[in-house]
């Protein structure tokens, strides 16, 4: 049956549910609709990927409201399982941070990550971050959950003060973030399942949810636990921001190094193993369903006999 709650209303109660969840990382098309089709509940953006992929610059602040905003709706519209999506750090003050999620939850989507570095921000995983005060991201929450028209609309809290002002005043701004009235919390470039169990303890019941980064590839910002370890631990959520955008850059990569070495021998390249075919385009992007509306409502002016006479 299809579930007709919203897509606010069916995160919440994933994440109500016990459910252990794991969010990949989506930045067009192709990956959000390919993260639905293989079976996974949730999905999530990444600022940076988006960043880089719309953009082609590193995540250093250079992506606006605007364009972030129109992209993930995009997304979100591409999808039928619930979409959370990275709003930076809100765009500003408080007051930017209430039009920011009045323009997420406008664009469908069921959640937002908002964090408490300054602006300009930077990706989480780099040098150089800065954080504001706990006080102001504590105004930042409460303007977001001011914000939402529709209670189920998920804030999610992301801290950055883990790199720079250590584990006991992250856990602090926690406790502050979870009484302003954060649905859950994101602290970043958690390394240590030590770490981990302190957030979740802080947190005080609120779901915790975890970067893991590439997901299947060790990094150091961000651990490589086993899931079953880190639902044992009491994380709710895990999010996997670059493993999706490095899976299709190493085949992309692969596939025009083998285009290249075919432009200087002359010989054609048949490497089938390395591509999809036509025919897995089309079904992911959904082309029987726009096919059987074509035949549905295009039937004017002869489009029906065409139609048929150009697909026999």
């Amino acid at each position: 049956m299809t579930d007709t709650r919203s897509a606010p209303a069916r995160l919440r109660a994933l994440l109500g549910s016990g459910e252990f969840i794991v969010s990949p990382g989506v930045y067009d098309g192709y990956s959000a609709r390919l993260v639905e089709a293989a079976g996974f509940r949730s999905a999530c953006t990444s600022g940076a990927a988006i960043a880089n992929a719309i953009l082609g610059v590193e995540d250093l602040g250079m992506m606006g409201l605007s364009e972030n905003v129109n992209h993930c709706r995009h997304l979100a519209r591409a999808i039928s399982i619930p979409l959370t999506c990275d709003a930076d750090n809100g765009y500003g003050n408080p007051l930017n941070v209430h039009y920011t999620v009045r323009l997420f939850e406008e664009a469908g989507v069921a959640g937002v990550n908002i964090e408490d570095q300054v602006s300009p921000k930077r990706c989480g995983h780099m040098p150089g971050k800065e954080v504001v005060s706990k006080d102001e991201m504590v105004k930042k929450i409460e303007a977001a959950c001011l914000a939402r028209r529709d209670d189920d609309f998920v804030i999610i809290a992301r801290t950055d003060a883990l790199a720079v002002e250590g584990l006991d005043a992250t856990l602090d701004r926690i406790a502050a973030y979870v009484a302003a009235g954060a649905d859950a919390i994101f602290p970043d470039a958690v390394k240590t399942e030590d770490q981990i169990a302190r957030v979740v303890e802080a947190a005080r019941g609120r779901p915790v949810s975890i970067n893991m980064g590439f997901g299947i590839r060790a990094r150091p910002t961000t651990p490589l636990i086993p899931l079953p370890r880190l639902k044992a631990l009491g994380v709710r959520r895990i999010s996997l921001p670059r493993m999706l955008p490095a899976a299709a850059i190493k085949a992309m990569r692969e596939a025009l190094g083998v285009m290249r070495e075919a432009m200087e021998s002359g010989v054609p390249a048949d490497r089938p193993d390395l591509l999809v075919g036509i025919d897995e385009i089309w079904a992911l992007m959904g082309f029987g369903e726009m096919q059987a509306l074509e035949k549905r409502l295009l039937t004017v002016g002869g489009y029906e006999a065409k139609y048929k006479a150009t697909s026999a």
